[in-house]
C-alpha cells in the first residue's frame, strides 16, 4: 500500500512525502526548547479566562467555542496527556456528546502523537476543524538526557507549537489546561461544554 500510494501521489502530482505543516509544528516547538534551553522557563502564555480547575487560553468560553461547529466542519479534541483507557472511554463519551449535539463529524488524538497523522491535515487541510487542546500537567517527569529540560517540557512545548501553528494557519483553536486537581479540571471542562448545549 505504501508503494501505491507513491505512485498514486507521483501520477495526481501531490508529494506524499512532503508535510510543510508538520514541519511548521516541529519548528515551532525547536524554538520554544531553545527558548528553555536560554531562560529555564518555556515562553509564559496570557491565560484568556480561569475556571476554578482549568485555565483557558484563546477564548472566554469552552462550550460556546466547541458549539461554533456548523454544517460541513468537525470538532478534534487533541488531548496531551497519559493515554489510559479511563482517559480514553472520558475522550470518548465527550466526542460522542459534541457530535450528537452539534451533528458535526468529531475526532479524538493523543498528542503528540497525532502531530505525524492528521496534525497534517488539521493545518493543511481546509478550514473546516474547530479544535479543542486539553493539556495536563504530568504527574510524573523524566529529563531528557543531555539536555537541560524533561519530557515534560517537550511535551508542553510540542502542544503550544501546535497552537500556535494551528492560529497561524487562521484555525479556530482553543487551549483548556486542566488544573492540579486534573479530575476535577476533567469534570469541569465536561460540565462547561455540556453547558452550552442545554
Amino acid at each position: 500500500w505504501e508503494f501505491a500510494t507513491a505512485v498514486t501521489g507521483a501520477i495526481i502530482g501531490i508529494d506524499q512525502f512532503d508535510q510543510p505543516d508538520v514541519e511548521a509544528s516541529k519548528l515551532a516547538t525547536r524554538e520554544l526548547t531553545d527558548e528553555y534551553e536560554k531562560t529555564g522557563a518555556l515562553p509564559e502564555e496570557t491565560p484568556t479566562a480561569r475556571g476554578e480547575n482549568l485555565t483557558i487560553f484563546g477564548g472566554q468560553d469552552v462550550g460556546a467555542h466547541v458549539a461554533q461547529a456548523g454544517p460541513g466542519d468537525y470538532v478534534a479534541l487533541l488531548f496531551y496527556g497519559p493515554r489510559t483507557d479511563e482517559r480514553r472511554e472520558q475522550l470518548t463519551e465527550l466526542r460522542t456528546r459534541i457530535r450528537d449535539a452539534t451533528r458535526a463529524a468529531t475526532c479524538v488524538g493523543f498528542g503528540p502523537r497525532f502531530l505525524h497523522s492528521t496534525g497534517q491535515a488539521y493545518k493543511g487541510g481546509p478550514n473546516s476543524g474547530v479544535f479543542l487542546q486539553i493539556t495536563q500537567d504530568d504527574a510524573a517527569d523524566l529529563d531528557v538526557p543531555g539536555q537541560s529540560y524533561t519530557f515534560g517540557v517537550v511535551k508542553a512545548a510540542q502542544a503550544q507549537g501546535d497552537l500556535s501553528v494551528l492560529r497561524e494557519r487562521g484555525r479556530r483553536a482553543l487551549r483548556v489546561h486542566l488544573g492540579p486537581d486534573v479530575e476535577a479540571g476533567w469534570d469541569e471542562l465536561v460540565k462547561t461544554i455540556e453547558g452550552a448545549f442545554h
